[in-house]
């Protein structure tokens, strides 16, 4: 037998990606379930011990209070409102920016992060300055008898301001990995632009396009920073549910409170499920796009 032959078995020895030991690894492990423990776990089971500790009537009862339900409503409505103004504006930036070179590509790359970098509060001193009484659009906004801030038009503007990028910062790496050549070979067979966007592009990013809404979803239902600035906490009127339970717990209405918030936390729990599908069906579509190219 060749040497050559004897050391080929060794080739395909998988080697280890790291080195520690099996107790460093479950040193590791148990610190980092220890944390997660501490830190998401026992305050979230803590929300629903203290919902329920006058029991399930008491819970139901909580939500039968007009301003809680005014809260709710709002909440939804905030959403369904700049989820999906979201979701078509972030991908047609998406779109314009993986797809085409123009000027200002860098700049409004800047642009969609700049609600990351700043903090949720300035983003809702913002529109005071530009829509409040005081503020440049102010007299103007007052004379034709249109009201934005403390209102529900400030509280969309706000809540879409901070959960802008996540629908697009979903799709751009996506966009760009995929390249351009599907879709110049729709182009050259005679296919509009249009048709090209619809049936080719859109087809290919819908996972992200899914898993970018849910995470704006989110956080649009618990924002609490800007929405609190320009609201004005007009109870039963411009209240959201995470400005609702704040006013409940300042006036020791635990019960309500935990009630509201154990609600909040039913959504994260769905989309925390929600994210998981996703990311099971988007991997699986990423993997399918490499083999592709």
């Amino acid at each position: 037998m060749a040497m050559s032959d004897r050391l080929l078995p060794l080739a395909h020895t998988p080697e280890r990606a790291t080195t520690e030991t099996a107790p460093t690894r479950a040193i590791l492990i148990g610190i980092a379930v220890l944390f997660l423990a501490a830190i998401l776990f026992l305050p979230l089971v803590t929300v629903f011990i203290e919902a329920l500790r006058k029991g399930w009537g008491t819970l139901f009862e909580s939500f039968s209070d007009p301003d809680t339900l005014a809260a709710v409503r709002l909440t939804l409505l905030v959403a369904a409102i700049a989820v999906p103004f979201n979701a078509v504006v972030g991908l047609a930036a998406s779109w314009a920016i993986a797809k085409f070179e123009f000027r200002g590509k860098n700049l409004l790359l800047t642009l969609i992060d700049l609600p990351f970098s700043i903090s949720p509060v300035i983003s809702g001193l913002v529109y005071v300055l530009l829509f409040g009484a005081q503020g440049w659009l102010g007299p103007w906004l007052q004379s034709h008898d249109i009201q934005i801030i403390f209102a529900v038009p400030g509280i969309v503007l706000a809540t879409v301001l901070v959960t802008f990028p996540f629908v697009a910062r979903e799709l751009i790496p996506l966009m760009q990995s995929q390249g351009t050549s599907e879709e110049e070979a729709a182009l050259m067979l005679g296919a509009s632009g249009w048709y090209t966007f619809f049936k080719v592009t859109l087809p290919n990013v819908k996972w992200a396009l899914l898993y970018g809404v849910l995470l704006c979803n989110a956080r649009a239902m618990g924002e609490f920073g800007a929405v609190s600035v320009v609201s004005g906490h007009i109870r039963g009127l411009t209240n959201t549910m995470p400005l609702h339970i704040e006013i409940l717990y300042n006036e020791y209405n635990f019960v309500g409170a935990f009630a509201v918030a154990s609600l909040l936390a039913c959504l994260a729990l769905f989309t925390l499920l929600a994210k998981s599908l996703l990311e099971w069906r988007f991997s699986g579509e990423l993997a399918a796009t490499a083999r592709r190219h």
